[in-house]
């Protein structure tokens, strides 16, 4: 499967007669180097100050052993050399690299490129779908609004080829994978990676399928998600309770209700925050098992909310900084890190013990009282020069931490035998991270139209990462982030509705600033257009649930990038707001304001009308998209067409 060939200037690697190298003597495909960085971090930023001291075009080089199966070359400039091997594991192409000098700590390698080639992947990258003549940073980051665009919660280093393959380098240090040239991929990374790992397929979806079974798909879900929505409310049992029964009231099937704020608040120049110490309030909540049981009785779950840190006013920060289970300052001192504007100390889970006591914490005062789910934030914030207890660095320790966070949680319902019964759903993450996040969501998008950080921008958002391996994802319906002129309007948090009904999972948020932001139940035009969004989506239970046994048993994500099962049409790679939801859902959401009509690009195939039956075969075309009939088109062959056919009659 390897074959490797030695050109007048240099050689040509290919697998499966793909050639993935071309190595010349002006253009080597390997660099080395040494570097430094400077790490800044204001809040959610961490600024990178780079500089490379030396660096070294490895144009030299020498076979050292050639086969069928593997070939190991080693490539020099003078005294410095790189060590690549070459091999076949199973029907991967995997590179392993080594190089004996300790000062090397960067390197770059190019791939061979195409200028008719899409790439997609790198994780949760919000702005492109086709990072084709894009820089991509893989560093995690908190990617609100206020951010830097091309960040995000949950970068990975590696992405996926129209040209039917995936790349995966085995690294948590900073990386830039750069897609800007036309004949080359340069992957950029601050570290020797030990391996890259390269899977070459006969079509996209069979890439797909393979990375994400790589990567580690996702645990089951259990069937109550499909069951209705989860209904975000914060201010105690009283304001929830009636909040809730104004949902019940006009037939909003409600499964869950998601109180972020059980464990308490503090008000803050941002708005509405939370008080992390992480048990229930009892000034807020004064009987929160009581009030769980109630909600349970009624066939309602109680989702909670936990993150990193600590609040250094809270009982629980006095318990950890006694123990040592806080990171360190150069100093020696609890590093405490300026969120909003207050301190909070973070969590080492670099320390078996204090990942222990987080886990029991979990257990005895969420899991104890009742809750049956919680959102897991953060994981972005790890300082670069913290001191950790094992001894990792920041560089090293910032990228991999949000996965060794999501694997606490889930080591929390895997001890308590509550996989597939309790959920929790997290924000950032990196390599490893699918394997244990039960479900993912997609952070802070501002409230408004913007493609790169407001409400459009969940839906590339959502194809990236699912060629990354997650396949369970959502959004906070109506947005978040809300500052200045930045308001949530009753039209956004309607047509946001469209979309999450036609997700896997529909869940609210009342935003950091809830007074000044539209609501679920600001009036009864928008308790209406919720109920009735949200019967559509039960009543789509059965096709959903097919997409989740897909996903489990195959590594297909439910939320897909039209050009999935279209490859062959190039316009699909470049068409970023529209998507299937699975095989037979094809779903164009009006993405801005004051349009009741929209312009959709259907690939070749019979596509039936949801809300009108009328039939297409393919091209663009133009549809009405007034509210609550958003451009959804089905296959006119799937299985579920019945299913799909009665919507127009049942939902009118």
């Amino acid at each position: 499967m390897i074959r490797f060939e030695e050109t007048d200037h240099g050689f040509d690697l290919y697998f499966k007669n793909y050639k993935f190298l071309s190595h010349t003597v002006e253009n080597p495909t390997f660099e080395i180097g040494i570097g430094s960085a400077e790490y800044k971090q204001d809040h959610s930023m961490i600024r990178i100050k780079a500089s490379i001291k030396k660096r070294f075009l490895l144009s030299k080089y020498k076979v050292l052993s050639k086969s069928d199966n593997q070939v190991i070359l080693e490539l020099y400039h003078g005294d410095y050399s790189l060590v690549v091997e070459f091999f076949v594991q199973e029907d991967k192409l995997l590179l392993s690299l080594k190089c004996e000098n300790p000062l090397i700590n960067r390197l770059w390698i190019r791939i061979m490129a195409y200028k008719d080639e899409a790439v997609f992947g790198c994780g949760e990258q919000f702005a492109e779908l086709n990072l084709k003549g894009q820089k991509i940073p893989i560093w995690v980051e908190d990617a609100s609004p206020a951010s830097r665009v091309k960040y995000t919660y949950y970068p990975q280093p590696n992405f996926i080829s129209s040209k039917k393959y995936y790349l995966h380098v085995e690294t948590n240090y900073y990386a830039e994978f750069n897609f800007e040239k036309e004949d080359f991929h340069e992957l950029y990374i601050w570290d020797i990676p030990e391996e890259i790992y390269i899977g070459k397929y006969d079509s996209l979806l069979e890439v797909v399928k393979n990375i994400n079974n790589f990567l580690g798909v996702q645990p089951k879900i259990p069937d109550w998600v499909f069951d209705g929505i989860w209904l975000g409310i914060q201010g105690g049992p009283e304001i929830v309770k009636k909040k809730m029964e104004k949902a019940l009231s006009h037939e909003i099937e409600v499964t869950a209700i998601w109180c972020q704020d059980w464990q308490g608040i503090r008000y803050t120049s941002f708005g509405k925050q939370l008080f992390w110490n992480w048990k229930y309030d009892k000034n807020i909540y004064p009987n929160l098992p009581r009030f769980i049981k109630e909600l349970n009785s009624r066939g309602i779950k109680f989702l909670g909310y936990i993150n990193t840190m600590l609040a250094i006013e809270g009982d629980l920060y006095k318990e950890a900084s006694k123990h040592g289970y806080c990171i360190k300052n150069q100093d020696g001192n609890d590093y405490l890190t300026m969120m909003t504007d207050f301190p909070a100390a973070q969590i080492d889970f670099s320390n078996p013990q204090a990942i222990e006591w987080i886990k029991s914490v979990i257990k005895k005062h969420m899991v104890g009282i009742g809750l049956y789910g919680w959102m897991v934030d953060y994981g972005e914030y790890v300082p670069t020069d913290a001191i950790f207890y094992s001894g990792v660095s920041g560089e090293e320790f910032h990228n991999y931490s949000p996965t060794v966070w999501t694997k606490v949680n889930y080591d929390v319902l895997k001890e308590e035998n509550l996989i597939g019964e309790l959920i929790f759903f997290t924000r950032s993450g990196f390599t490893g991270t699918s394997k244990y996040s039960v479900i993912h969501f997609s952070g802070d998008q501002r409230v408004d139209w913007d493609e790169r950080v407001g409400l459009p921008s969940v839906i590339p958002g959502a194809i990236n990462l699912g060629l990354c391996g997650i396949g369970y994802y959502h959004f906070d319906i109506g947005c978040y982030t809300t500052y200045g002129k930045f308001k949530r309007t009753k039209e956004l948090f309607m047509r946001s509705v469209e979309i999450a009904s036609f997700s896997m999972l529909m869940r609210t948020h009342e935003s950091n600033r809830p007074n000044v932001n539209w609501q679920f139940d600001s009036d009864e035009d928008t308790l209406n257009h919720l109920a009735r969004m949200v019967k559509i989506h039960v009543y789509l239970k059965p096709y959903l649930k097919s997409l989740s046994e897909k996903y489990q048993n195959e590594g297909v994500p439910p939320f897909r990038g039209c050009f999935l099962h279209y490859e062959d049409d190039q316009i699909l790679y470049n068409l970023k707001h529209q998507y299937l939801l699975g095989r037979d859902l094809l779903i164009a959401p009006v993405i801005k304001p004051n349009i009741y009509e929209w312009k959709v690009y259907l690939p070749n195939d019979s596509w039936t009308h949801l809300w009108s039956g009328k039939e297409f075969t393919g091209g663009w075309i133009k549809v009405k998209a007034p509210i609550g009939k958003p451009p959804i088109f089905y296959r006119k062959e799937s299985d579920f067409s019945t299913l799909f056919e009665a919507v127009k009659t049942i939902y009118p």
